[in-house]
């Protein structure tokens, strides 16, 4: 574990700034941060800006000295980095430009959709995970999927979450929700298929002949496989959606569902999924479990 930073190049407030980061933790990176007293307001997201009034000190300190490309690979090795893409300030966009792609003919059900996975109350369920899920399904579904196929795919990610309270009904919900908004649009038989295949995430569990439903559920929980730092802020994330909860209340809730997952023979369905995902999302669930028994 170790905390890294670059050369002081970024100019800004009549100065310049390095970028001072974690190879393994945001908790390792705000400890750090707190020790040397830097505000938390210098937090962006995947690192602190530090002017280069402080680089020799924290470098006194334990922090390493290395080139912007090495530090820049280090972040997004550790799963920590948040491409440009994923920001706030950038996600509106790109997702507006996608919905363009897959439905041209329907901008205001877009905007629609989009201002869904913006409320507030979202944590992980947002817009990010709806990102997620559209750029997981375009790596599975490459070769494996036609146009038209692609198309409801992608439809059934837009829907999968689009109605979220906290409940058991939000996949039904959403479901109706896809069978209101795309009536006449798409064919019937078309309109039933993203229906069908935004109840499966409610349960993870396509027929073994469901090739788009094992396309689907593997990208919804692509994220169980991610980098150590990574899958931590997706936890936490889920953890604020159920803060409301009593602590011990939400690890037994939790607990159930990752144990559930951890007792399937295979987690991904899809050849491509189980290969690249299958072991590091084992590992993960069952390190969140050891977490939760703590809290029961």
């Amino acid at each position: 574990m170790s905390i890294l930073i670059d050369p002081p190049r970024w100019p800004a407030h009549g100065t310049l700034f390095a970028h001072l980061v974690s190879d393994t933790s945001l908790a390792e990176l705000h400890q750090f941060a707190e020790q040397q007293d830097i505000s938390r307001r210098a937090f962006d997201r995947d690192h602190y800006d530090v002017p280069r009034e402080r680089y020799d000190q924290l470098v006194s300190a334990g922090a390493l000295e290395v080139s912007g490309s090495e530090l820049v690979r280090a972040l997004v090795k550790s799963g920590i980095r948040i491409p440009a893409k994923y920001r706030p300030e950038k996600l509106g966009a790109v997702l507006a430009r996608r919905w363009s792609r897959t439905l041209p003919t329907e901008p205001q059900l877009g905007s629609e959709l989009l201002g869904c996975w913006s409320q507030s109350h979202r944590h992980y369920h947002d817009r990010v995970h709806l990102l997620s899920v559209l750029e997981a399904i375009d790596w599975l579904a490459k070769n494996q999927a036609d146009h038209e196929e692609l198309m409801l795919l992608q439809l059934a990610a837009w829907f999968h979450d689009a109605v979220y309270e906290g409940t058991s009904e939000d996949e039904f919900k959403s479901a109706i929700m896809a069978r209101e908004r795309l009536w006449g649009v798409l064919s019937p038989g078309a309109v039933s298929k993203v229906s069908d295949l935004v109840m499966l995430t409610a349960t993870h569990a396509p027929a073994e002949t469901d090739r788009l439903g094992h396309i689907l559920c593997d990208a919804d929980l692509e994220v169980l496989a991610r980098p150590a730092a990574a899958y931590q802020r997706y936890a936490e994330a889920v953890y604020k959606e159920y803060e409301h909860l009593p602590r011990h209340v939400l690890a037994a809730g939790r607990s159930k569902i990752l144990a559930s997952l951890l007792e399937k023979e295979r987690i991904y369905g899809t050849p491509a999924g189980y290969q690249r995902w299958d072991r590091s999302a084992r590992h993960n669930l069952q390190t969140e479990l050891e977490l939760l028994r703590g809290w029961l």
